[in-house]
């Protein structure tokens, strides 16, 4: 599992014009499922990007957490992470897992932030989606499985 995580100030997803998830200071997650993950990588990926120290304290250090600031997660199926550009000129998506195992993992990790007690919005699995997004910071890190 591969998820670019992205601190924001506030983030939306539309579909067709009408948007499906809104968040205001949290995390953007864009969230890429392979071959190889399972419900462990579902744990471990929930378990650190809730958890990482990404959030400024009072004398502006990265000390607090998603958790800490009752921070929201905007999560977006994102399977183009898995986009291999070594070759040629066209991405090869051979390495992102197909929809029919995904989505249900896809699905498995937001359950797990929601079990954290995190407020989680979504876009469409599968569907082109057009994510609007204030970064704060700006903040940007990638959290791979292991």
């Amino acid at each position: 599992m591969k998820v670019v995580v992205q601190r924001s100030k506030e983030a939306f997803v539309k579909v067709d014009g009408e948007i499906k998830g809104k968040i205001d200071k949290g995390l953007v997650l864009l969230v890429g499922i392979t071959h190889e993950d399972d419900e462990l990588a579902a744990r471990y990926a929930a378990d650190k990007i809730a958890n990482l120290r990404i959030f400024e304290d009072g004398e502006g250090k990265m000390n607090h957490s998603l958790l800490d600031q009752n921070g929201q997660i905007l999560s977006i199926s994102q399977f183009t992470l898995y986009g291999e550009t070594k070759k040629g000129r066209r991405p090869n998506f051979m390495n992102a897992a197909r929809p029919e195992k995904a989505e249900p993992l896809y699905n498995r990790l937001n359950e797990l932030f929601e079990e954290k007690g995190i407020q989680v919005e979504k876009g469409v699995f599968g569907a082109m989606m057009d994510v609007s997004l204030i970064n704060d910071g700006p903040v940007t890190l990638i959290v791979e499985t292991p």
